[in-house]
């Protein structure tokens, strides 16, 4: 088989070359290509002849699927795939795969550094002291003590629970199914409407799907408190971000932590956070530490590998 890269993952071509070796000793061809493209016609030239491609987190579209006519499995070095074509694949009935778990310890992380900065005023601060006017230090708050509401209780959302815990949190949350692991960590389950009234730190950890678009609506951010933040490192459209905007401008609620949004950055000068008071941005990097690379690239090839076996893992699209 044909099994193509089609874009660099963020590790050295040392590391690609050694995981590779594995399936070039089974005598199937690898292809790596080490420069990204999101033209479609480009994606459709690089796909050509591949019976497996591997992308991270560009768009797969539609035309490129049903261009490929070898294709069966698109290895996805990523965990949401909500940028992938998924009807196009099912209709040529291709597989999808994703890398779950690379990013179990990065985002976590960054929900609470962001957590931290709003809550500090970090970012502001360093923004102040730089003023030849310095106006004074920013009055922060303690994780310590604060209920802490995860909306969606999955891998990254119950690693993110244990660290708000090691700070001193109380866990409550929202999933469709409850996960004995979380109840371990002592998360108590709620209805989302009950989260998101109770908690002073929200947490989202929900993937983008058609129920989950839009779940974080305007009524639902109205039932915050108005001293509680959210944090919002899973997916971007999962909440209303223009009523976001205006709760924060409104001083509804106190502030918000956002790496993920409607679409990749660069944003849009008119995109409503950008200007929203209390409001800490950083440019979708809750997946991107060298160590989370590495892991992801790690996943992807034992992906290929498992698959060119008859034994395929972290199918998404079955």
């Amino acid at each position: 088989m044909i099994i193509k890269l089609l874009e660099p993952l963020r590790v050295s071509k040392e590391m690609i070359d050694e995981l590779a070796k594995p399936l070039i000793d089974m005598g199937h061809e690898f292809v790596y290509y080490d420069k990204k493209t999101t033209d479609t016609e480009e994606l459709k030239q690089r796909s050509k002849d591949a019976n497996i491609v591997i992308i991270a987190n560009n768009p797969y579209p539609a035309a490129v699927i049903e261009a490929s006519d070898n294709l069966k499995l698109i290895n996805v070095a990523f965990t949401g795939v909500d940028h992938v074509d998924a009807k196009a694949a099912k209709d040529k009935d291709i597989k999808i795969a994703n890398a779950a778990g690379y990013s179990v310890q990065s985002v976590p992380e960054l929900a609470i550094g962001l957590t931290l900065d709003v809550y500090r005023g970090l970012t502001a601060g360093d923004a102040a002291i730089r003023q030849a006017n310095f106006p004074g230090p920013f009055q922060g708050r303690e994780i310590k003590g604060k209920t802490i509401g995860i909306i969606g209780t999955g891998q990254l959302g119950t690693k993110t629970a244990e660290l708000y815990k090691a700070f001193g949190g109380t866990l409550i949350g929202y999933n469709r199914t409850e996960h004995e692991e979380a109840k371990q960590l002592g998360l108590t389950y709620h209805d989302l409407e009950t989260v998101m009234a109770e908690s002073d730190i929200i947490s989202v950890h929900l993937p983008l799907t058609d129920d989950t678009r839009g779940i974080i609506s305007k009524e639902m951010i109205s039932k915050m408190k108005k001293t509680a933040i959210i944090i919002n490192t899973a997916r971007g459209p999962v909440i209303d971000n223009k009523a976001l905007a205006e709760a924060l401008n409104a001083g509804a609620i106190a502030g918000a932590g956002i790496d993920v949004f409607d679409m990749e950055p660069p944003l849009p000068l008119d995109y409503p956070l950008l200007d929203a008071k209390n409001a800490v941005l950083a440019p979708h990097v809750g997946f991107l530490t060298d160590e989370a690379m590495v892991l992801r690239a790690q996943i992807v090839f034992e992906n290929a590998l498992a698959f060119l076996k008859n034994e395929p893992q972290n199918i998404v699209n079955i």
